[in-house]
């Protein structure tokens, strides 16, 4: 299967627009951002506990990151509440569920083959700092490898994020509030993934709160 495969363009979806697919095997629904492979591919996709789901046991051969978007989500090494942002290394196993229902937002098999680090950050807990790439701005890192960075964001004020994509692409997911670029207005629940070398210029809006991942795709990458 492959939805948005091609890394070297940009793509945009609307979460909230999209349907819920049911997994294989039943126990999980998800909305699918991007994928290239089978049931086991590089993807990205905003997955749904039903309260008192399981997830069957499995594998991580190229490494999970996920943040929890709502609701609680459980595995044997903890519980993990609304915020958490969790990176699973390649080859860790788990056996994920939810007691109450939750919804996250993963990314699958998209780690740097030397980025073994095991990360669980509560976000709640900061530490916020300010953007030196943009008044208006503060950051929340959430994790570095290489060129890659993850990171929370949010708008105390309306500010404009030049180059965003300029070196290894970019990609974001609003989780409240809204930005714009030459094209268009993207709300909440907006995914944009932006391709490596190419800059891009985005205005966020005042109270916006974003997950934004930069330095991880290929230059000239093809699907």
């Amino acid at each position: 299967m492959e939805i948005n495969a091609d890394l070297s363009k940009k793509a945009v979806a609307d979460s909230e627009a999209l349907p819920w697919r049911w997994s294989p095997d039943g126990s999980v629904q998800r909305r699918m951002l991007d994928r290239d492979g089978g049931e086991v591919a590089r993807a990205t996709s905003i997955v749904r506990y039903a309260a008192g789901s399981r997830f069957p046991a499995h594998v991580h051969g190229g490494g999970e990151e996920f943040l929890v978007l709502d609701g609680t989500f459980s595995d044997e090494n903890g519980a993990y509440p609304p915020g958490t942002y969790v990176r699973n290394p390649p080859g860790s196993r788990h056996s994920p569920f939810s007691e109450d229902g939750c919804t996250i937002f993963v990314k699958l098999m998209q780690f740097d083959p030397d980025d073994g680090r095991q990360v669980v950050i509560e976000t709640g807990h900061g530490p916020w700092q300010g953007c030196g790439r943009a008044a208006g701005l503060e950051e929340l890192e959430l994790h570095r490898f290489g060129r890659e960075r993850v990171v929370l964001m949010r708008a105390a004020s309306d500010a404009v994020l030049e180059e965003v994509a300029a070196s290894g692409g970019a990609e974001l997911l609003v989780l409240d509030g809204g930005l714009r670029d030459d094209e268009r207005r993207y709300g909440t629940g907006a995914w944009l993934r932006l391709p490596a070398d190419a800059g891009h210029r985005l205005a966020v809006e005042a109270g916006t709160r974003l997950y934004l991942k930069t330095g991880h795709l290929p230059a000239g990458a093809g699907g």
